[in-house]
Parts: C-alpha cells; structure tokens; sequence
C-alpha cells in the first residue's frame, strides 16, 4: 500500500498538473457561489484519480470507483441518465476489475503496471461490444427520457471504449477517455446553461482531458521504457 501511495515517483510537472487542475476546479465552484459540495468532491476526486492513473498506479482505479459513485449521484439529479448508468453500472465495476488487473501485473514488483499491446483479436471484440453496448443502451436511455440523448449516447460508446483499454493495460485508453472528456465538456456545457451550479463539472472534465493527453504521453513513454528494459534482461 505505501508504494502505491507514494509521491516519489511523481514529477514536478506532474504535481504541478494536479495543482493547477484542482484550482481551476474550485475557482469555478467559488465564480458561481455554488453550494452543490457533491459536485466539488466528486469532481476533485476524479481530477486526484487520473494523476494516479497517469502513472499506471492502481490507487487511480480506487479513486475512480468512488468518483463513479459520486458523479452518477449529481448525473441522477440532473437527469443525465445515460451518465448515472455508465458510470454506475459500467465504469465503477469496470475500474474494479482493472485496479484488481493491474494489481496482478505489476512491473517488476513496483506500484507501476506492467502496460501491454493489444492483439487484433483483443481490438476485434472491443470494436463488437463498444457497438453492442451502445445500440442497447441508446434505447433503455430512450425509454427514461435521458437529457441530450445523443450525445448521452455517444458518451456511453466512449466511456465503454476507453474503460476496456484500461482493463487491458494499454496505452490507448487515454486517448478513449480523451474522447469521453470532449462529450461531457459539451453535455455539462449545456448543463451549465440551465443551471450555473454545473460549471464545476464542466470545467472538471475540460482539466480531464488535458491530464488524459498527458496520460497517454506518460503511458507511451512507460511503454518504451518497460520494453527496453525487458530486452535487455
């Protein structure tokens, strides 16, 4: 546990990064003297659990189940059903199952995952059940009236998308949720129209999706690392 806690291995940068991201978080909660401490705390945990992720540390996964919890609370309230069930019933079990994965494959016994490349067989199945799951769930979303249902939906195929590359440890996974991040920019945009309490989570997800991008450089750089090392073992 003190490994995967640990701050040592982080970069200024990095630090930095997280710093910056939860300040801009919490200006935008004071801009709009909101008193919804739900979005704050779900929006601060989430914003904590990429940093984590980011470096292919399995505490992320911890962080990014309690943010699902959270976030589908304050999606319920604003009828974003679409987002209450992804992130209820898809990507808090999902964040489960990968922080259990990446747990099992550490590299060389460090906090670090050990990051893998996907076979073809591996994108075939994620190409068939990112479309499986999205065409069901377009209709059950559909049924309950969901708020912006299409980009409701889109968001799903996205969240699905992302979430299996991050179960199979591979690089790519943020640039998935990057994707992901530029959906729910526009969905909490909309919100925010409605009801200037949501500019939070707006900005919340803008600050997502720069630490994704980074996300997928640090991955890509931890990647060539760990093969290196791998060879010349």
């Amino acid at each position: 546990m003190k490994k995967l806690l640990s701050l040592k291995n982080f970069t200024k940068f990095e630090i930095t990064l997280w710093l910056c991201s939860s300040l801009a978080i919490v200006l935008s909660f004071v801009a709009v003297s909101s008193n919804d401490i739900l979005t704050l705390m779900s929006s601060l945990i989430g914003i904590t659990s990429l940093i984590f992720v980011a470096k292919g540390n399995a505490f992320g996964q911890l962080l990014m189940i309690i943010f699902s919890v959270f976030y589908g609370i304050v999606s319920y309230f604003f009828r974003y059903y679409g987002e209450m069930i992804t992130y209820l019933g898809m990507t808090a079990p999902i964040a489960l199952l990968t922080m259990i994965a990446w747990l099992r494959h550490p590299f060389k016994n460090t906090a670090e995952v050990a990051v893998m490349r996907m076979t073809k067989k591996q994108i075939a199945v994620m190409t068939i059940l990112t479309a499986a799951v999205t065409f069901v769930f377009y209709f059950i979303l559909k049924a309950l009236g969901t708020t912006n249902l299409a980009v409701s939906t889109v968001s799903i195929a996205t969240s699905f998308f992302a979430a299996y590359l991050t179960l199979l440890r591979s690089p790519y996974y943020a640039l998935g949720y990057a994707l992901n991040d530029i959906v729910l920019v526009v969905l909490w945009t909309a919100a925010t129209i409605t009801q200037t309490d949501y500019l939070p989570m707006a900005i919340c997800f803008l600050m997502f999706l720069l630490n994704d991008l980074y996300g997928f450089k640090s991955w890509r750089k931890m990647q060539k690392r760990q093969e290196k090392e791998l060879k010349a073992a």
